[in-house]
């Protein structure tokens, strides 16, 4: 992105905006990360069993794959801040439905709702990030934004604890994303909007624009030009359709990718309990993992942006498929607690180096002009992967073994690194030198 001469960097304003640009997804993340552990709960508190329970629980990812299509819609005709601010406030009344739910269905649809409004959070920054974020550092920018989230998941079922031991009510932990939804709200409508501060001249998208062309693997530099107000808007099917081919093809590895990311929340657990371990063991060595995980979140846009694409996702595959496939045939051993702390470490690892990639490719591959149609069936299909992935899992576990569902999941995990080595220097453009 060209820069008048007396104007600062592209860098120096988002960093400088970085609280507008990160804090909603940091108290979206938040307080949803805080509620999550206790959905199940509240759950079994109206009357479900653990089979009923799971499914309420999984209804907020449902919410999500459902929201991104309109998500895409609403931030290509009204705008990122606008879409946010409304999806807050649809979240309130989320929260309200989970809070005061007299029946267990429609606490189900409160959860749904919350699910359904984090698209459109999800979105809108991903679209403000792919239009006004130049390609030589946009990756790390979109690590970092991964980076937020995974932090406010981190960081939420701690705070949710310690206002349960606080005041001995697991309900308190759903105005408490109340008050991070009312705080995210504020935030975006009267703090300063970043997206006046990233519009470069029509000159410089146009010139951009001719500098793209394939990903070799090499180093990206350069910009990415922006949204033009004169560019003609374009339906979500319409987007869909048109770009059919690199859906079908990059979009399919980004939702093994994700498949993979998922298994791996489900698999550890599992597999702890069945070779034994007592519940603090397996939520320590979980949580090494979860912790190693987001140490390594910026690191992954280091390699991106520095190396190229492939840098980042090939190695993060390669680590989880071999991983868990390894993983499979410990079960049975005299050291399979050693095997599951350490194949958990190593999973960590890959699933960090693998932080911001879908977002990144996304943005890569987004039409520049109007990206949040795109952006809307792209995430579709990366959520879609992770929200099949545990239902496999347990339907492999159930109708053979733990074992061969992990090494099935190896398996997806190394057949998406071949897809992401055979898709990416295709679709994936960066800049000439």
């Amino acid at each position: 992105m060209a820069d008048r001469p007396d104007s600062p960097t592209a860098r120096d304003v988002l960093w400088r905006f970085g609280p507008m640009v990160y804090g909603p997804t940091v108290l979206f993340a938040l307080g949803e990360g805080a509620v999550l552990p206790i959905i199940p709960v509240i759950a079994a508190d109206l009357g479900a069993d653990v089979a009923v329970a799971a499914l309420v629980a999984s209804a907020l990812v449902v919410g999500q794959l459902c929201g991104n299509i309109p998500a895409g819609w609403a931030v290509a005709r009204i705008g990122e801040r606008l879409t946010m601010a409304i999806a807050g406030v649809v979240s309130l009344a989320g929260i309200l439905g989970m809070a005061l739910a007299p029946s267990l269905g429609l606490f189900a649809v409160a959860v749904f709702l919350i699910g359904f409004c984090a698209a459109a959070f999800g979105l809108a920054r991903h679209s403000f990030m792919t239009t006004r974020v130049p390609l030589a550092f946009r990756a790390r920018a979109l690590s970092l934004l991964g980076g937020t989230f995974r932090l406010g998941m981190f960081v939420g079922p701690f705070v949710a604890a310690a206002l349960i031991a606080v005041f001995g009510d697991e309900h308190v932990t759903i105005w408490f994303f109340g008050v991070c939804l009312v705080a995210t709200i504020l935030l975006v409508l009267l703090g300063p909007d970043p997206e006046t501060h990233f519009l470069p001249p029509a000159a410089t998208r146009d010139a951009d624009d001719a500098a793209l062309t394939e990903d070799t693997g090499e180093p990206v530099t350069g910009t990415i030009p922006v949204a033009s107000s004169r560019a003609p808007r374009t339906g979500v099917f319409r987007t869909m359709w048109r770009h059919r081919e690199v859906l079908s093809r990059l979009g399919l590895a980004a939702a093994s990718l994700s498949a993979v990311r998922s298994a791996r929340q489900v698999v550890l657990p599992l597999w702890g309990v069945s070779i034994g371990l007592d519940a603090q063991t397996i939520a320590l060595v979980v949580g090494i993992s979860g912790a190693i995980d987001f140490a390594l979140f910026y690191a992954s846009g280091q390699v991106m942006d520095r190396f190229g694409r492939l840098w980042a996702a090939l190695p993060a595959m390669l680590l989880m498929g071999t991983g868990f496939i390894a993983l499979s045939f410990t079960h049975d051993t005299d050291q399979a607690a050693m095997w599951f702390a350490m194949f958990a470490a190593v999973l960590g690892v890959g699933n960090g180096l693998s932080s911001g990639i879908l977002l990144t490719l996304g943005a890569d591959v987004a039409p520049k002009a109007d990206p949040a149609p795109f952006l809307g069936s792209w995430r579709t299909l990366t959520d879609a992967g992770g929200a099949v992935a545990p239902l496999l899992v347990s339907a492999i576990a159930a109708t053979a073994t733990l074992a061969v569902a992990s090494g099935v999941t190896g398996a997806i995990g190394l057949v998406g690194a071949l897809a992401f080595v055979r898709w990416v220097p295709r679709f994936v453009p960066r800049a000439r030198d």
